[in-house]
């Protein structure tokens, strides 16, 4: 298969989890559960939820690519794409968990085993291709900002 079709491939995996949750997060002023949570005086303004969330997909979508078209042994890219496959389904689950079932004491539970499998899939990607850990960084930083958003709303609601 050319890189090109492998490129887009990669693309659309790592956007599954951002489609997947546009059915549960706010929009506007019509979500009225998380319009009325006290919420920290960092949390940004929706759009920029929306921007990073594209920006953070396209990242992981061309390090995929990255791990993808790296010859390399099968047994380290396996453990790369289970990796992938796990932190891109808990991010998915966060959005349910979170907006959907509006319980943020498991989601919480949940974005710290994302953050967790999406450490450990960046050092696997290291090991295919290390341009592609790098890729991840940005998403582990906004995983930790979530997290702290996260608590913020548990602890005062």
């Amino acid at each position: 298969m050319k890189k090109w079709m492998w490129f887009i491939i990669a693309m659309v995996i790592s956007f599954v989890p951002g489609i997947f949750g546009v059915f549960f997060t706010p929009h506007g002023d019509s979500h009225m559960w998380y319009n009325g949570l006290v919420k920290s005086g960092l949390t940004p303004p929706g759009w920029v939820f929306s921007v990073a969330w594209t920006i953070l997909y396209f990242l992981l979508g061309w390090a995929l690519y990255l791990v993808i078209v790296t010859v390399r042994k099968k047994l380290d890219k396996m453990r790369a794409y289970i990796l992938f496959l796990v932190q891109l389904g808990l991010n998915g689950l966060w959005s349910y968990v979170f907006f959907g079932a509006h319980m943020p004491g498991l989601a919480l539970i949940f974005l710290l085993a994302l953050f967790i499998a999406a450490s450990w899939m960046a050092r696997e990607f290291y090991v295919v291709d290390r341009r592609a850990s790098y890729l991840v960084i940005p998403y582990l930083l906004w995983l930790m900002f979530a997290f702290y958003l996260n608590a913020y709303i548990l602890l005062m609601n």
